[in-house]
């Protein structure tokens, strides 16, 4: 009874096989490699997700050689298009030669084959079939080929025998073993292929020795040499079928399972083309020891990421994804905080000069890029020309939580530690953000400040809500496109002045691994960083030199066929002709939130300033240098609009504040006064000197 109950089991899962039918095999059928589709259904990317076998898609009879399927039956099955499943001839003359000849011979069909290949129960084991399975196997065979026509058994029979090694179905095997697909498979590569079937884990010599034998039968003019040195080369060498490259990053990100096929929202071309650009500048930027590189570019209107480019180095890192040093990319948001807020205009003046600054870890004296200081410069050129000191300023004025608080609502929510932690330098990028959330904190900028969040799959229209104010929002980007502006340190030329519409921002950590260059046009945002991620600082890199190159190239393929257009005003915003006195900068005409336009901007005369220490700082801790003879050590007591003012240390009266004064320091406390001439104080700060003075005199 237990016999005839596995027999009838057998055979039930055998007439499944033919009952399910074709269509129902197919579509079982799963690859071994998930493929990433961009948004027009190409495939631009593969991921293998199931490691025990290489699996290709499914390839229909008719994207196959002609030569193959002639070597194939003339190895396999000779009389396939004729008999019913079982060739009872070849059975006949293989038992002949197992009896009375010193060689094995196997009978089994090409539909037996296939039979077995669907159903497990009846696949032999290290001592072959048994003689119930071979009776399973034949009746099995019989009913594939009453159900299933010889064009579909031989398809399904090339798609899932195996030819060599892990490599199963001729998708994997030609391109595995011959880097084609099976459509572009000449006779010898065919031949070598249908001589696999019979051993699988042959020698290159014997699978060499049976393709020339068949090549002969099949009368190919491929001559035996060429054969077996293609046996041998294809043989010999790893395969290899993953030949899609382009978005690696994107793939792992969206696969969701073996032979899934995932449609992103990415541009195949513009893909291809970012990645070619990127590699092409890192190669020219390697001599200034830069490694690694990354690009995002979104679709302003709807969120959708059209490029991405995690790593075009040789690191394995996600460089969209990756948090680094922001550098000065966050000035943006800081001026349009400060704008909205009506603490600035784009035309308000601002004081680049030296500044010290006490926080909880010390002193902070903020630096310009190129070491110098400009004076008094305008909002407008402070942020196009991306100078520290009056951007550190303005968020002194602006408050720091507030900012900090501002660059949550546009999505960087990489800063996790409270607001004190970064301090005032958080103005100059000292925080850690990724490329994709900063792109798309720029995109809102594009937008007229309302955010919404990126997406790599199609969606339904997002929904966005309004983050900044889309006057201020539209004075920052007017200003990020002003190349006039840009020129105090950038110049007129350079690799940000595109022959269109678009604002950008170049960005570089002070530690020199990280170099930014983010920007957008009227349709896209694109966002490109440089650097390297084993934390090596490059070599003289700028943000024109460093990721702008790439930013630039990326940004005229985007509107090789239409130029990007200057977003029109909102309402709220007015065009007024200014006027500076003295003339810090030329007369020009200047974009103002309605009410707090003006046109002169006039600095107020020292003499009219309200009198303060400028230096040192309160709390200030002063050391002093026992290499300088204490004859000449000297703290420079600076005051603004001391005229008429003294200088009061410790209760003591010391000296007139109308100028700069040398004082000579003593380790201890100390306490700095600035009094008027009836003595009462205008202004107090507390500092500490350190160090013991030596006994020379």
């Amino acid at each position: 009874m237990r016999r005839l109950a596995l027999a009838l089991l057998l055979a039930a899962r055998a007439a499944c096989a033919a009952v399910c039918g074709f269509e129902a095999v197919k579509a079982d059928y799963r690859p071994s490699d998930a493929l990433l589709l961009d948004r027009s259904g190409v495939p631009i990317e593969s991921i293998r997700t199931d490691m025990t076998v290489r699996r290709a898609r499914w390839v229909a009879l008719a994207d196959m050689s002609p030569a193959l399927g002639a070597a194939v039956l003339q190895a396999e099955d000779q009389r396939f298009m004729e008999h019913g499943g079982v060739d009872l001839q070849a059975i006949g003359q293989a038992a002949w030669d197992n009896l009375f000849r010193n060689r094995a011979r196997g009978a089994s069909t090409i539909t037996m084959q296939l039979a077995a290949l669907l159903d497990p129960a009846l696949r032999g084991g290290l001592e072959g079939r048994s003689w119930l399975q071979k009776w399973d196997q034949a009746r099995a065979a019989r009913e594939l080929e009453a159900h299933w026509s010889k064009q579909q058994i031989l398809e399904a029979y090339l798609n899932l025998v195996t030819f060599r090694g892990e490599l199963q179905g001729i998708g994997a095997a030609a391109r595995g073993l011959f880097g084609k697909a099976p459509s572009g498979l000449d006779v010898a590569q065919s031949a070598i292929l249908a001589s696999l079937l019979r051993g699988p884990g042959a020698a290159p010599k014997v699978v060499a020795r049976r393709a020339c034998q068949l090549a002969r039968e099949l009368k190919a003019s491929a001559n035996c040499a060429s054969v077996t040195w293609q046996a041998e080369v294809a043989l010999s060498r790893p395969a290899a079928i993953a030949v899609l490259t382009p978005a690696p990053q994107v793939a792992r990100k969206l696969r969701s399972g073996a032979g899934v096929a995932v449609r992103s929202t990415l541009d195949g071309d513009l893909q291809r083309f970012a990645l070619a650009a990127l590699r092409r500048h890192l190669r020219e930027l390697a001599e200034r020891n830069v490694g690694d590189g990354a690009l995002v570019v979104l679709d302003n209107a709807s969120g959708e990421i059209l490029a991405y480019v995690g790593n075009a180095g040789s690191s394995e890192v996600d460089g969209v994804a990756a948090l680094r040093q922001a550098g000065s990319t966050l000035k943006p948001f800081l001026y349009e905080l400060a704008i909205e807020r009506g603490l600035l205009t784009a035309a308000s003046l601002l004081d680049d000069s030296p500044v010290d600054i006490q926080t909880a870890a010390g002193l902070y004296i903020p630096q310009n890029y190129d070491r110098q200081f400009k004076g008094y410069a305008s909002v407008r050129t402070s942020l196009a020309s991306s100078l520290n000191i009056p951007a550190v300023r303005t968020l002194m004025n602006t408050g720091l939580d507030q900012f900090y608080e501002r660059l949550h609502e546009v999505g960087i929510t990489s800063l996790v530690e409270p607001a004190d932690y970064y301090g005032y330098s958080l103005a100059l990028g000292s925080g850690d953000v990724t490329l994709l959330a900063l792109a798309n904190a720029y995109r809102t900028l594009a937008s007229g400040g309302l955010y919404g969040t990126p997406t790599l799959r199609a969606r339904a229209p997002e929904t966005t809500r309004r983050v900044l104010d889309a006057r201020a929002a539209f004075i920052v980007g007017d200003i990020l496109s002003d190349r006039a502006a840009r020129s105090v340190t950038f110049g007129l030329s350079n690799e940000l002045a595109t022959r269109f519409w678009s604002a950008v921002k170049t960005g570089t950590s002070k530690d020199m691994r990280d170099n930014w260059c983010i920007g957008y046009s009227d349709r896209y945002t694109v966002g490109v960083w440089v650097g390297n991620f084993d934390g090596r600082p490059m070599w003289d890199v700028s943000g024109v030199s460093g990721a702008a190159p790439v930013w630039r190239d990326v940004m005229d393929y985007l509107h090789r066929d239409r130029p990007g257009t200057a977003p029109a005003a909102p309402p709220g915003v007015v065009l007024r002709q200014v006027e500076y006195r003295p003339a810090f900068e030329p007369v020009r005409s200047e974009w103002f939130v309605q009410g707090s336009e003006t046109d002169l901007v006039e600095l107020v005369p020292p003499a009219r300033r309200e009198p303060k220490i400028l230096y040192p700082v309160g709390g200030s801790i002063i050391a002093i240098d026992p290499d300088i003879p204490d004859a000449l050590q000297r703290v420079m007591l600076q005051a603004q609009a001391g005229q008429g003012m003294r200088w009061r240390l410790d209760g003591a009266a010391l000296a007139a504040a109308d100028e700069q004064f040398a004082w000579r320091p003593s380790p201890g406390e100390h306490e700095l006064e600035l009094v008027d001439a009836e003595g009462l104080r205008i202004d107090a700060v507390r500092f500490q000197v350190r160090g013991a003075q030596s006994a020379r005199h």
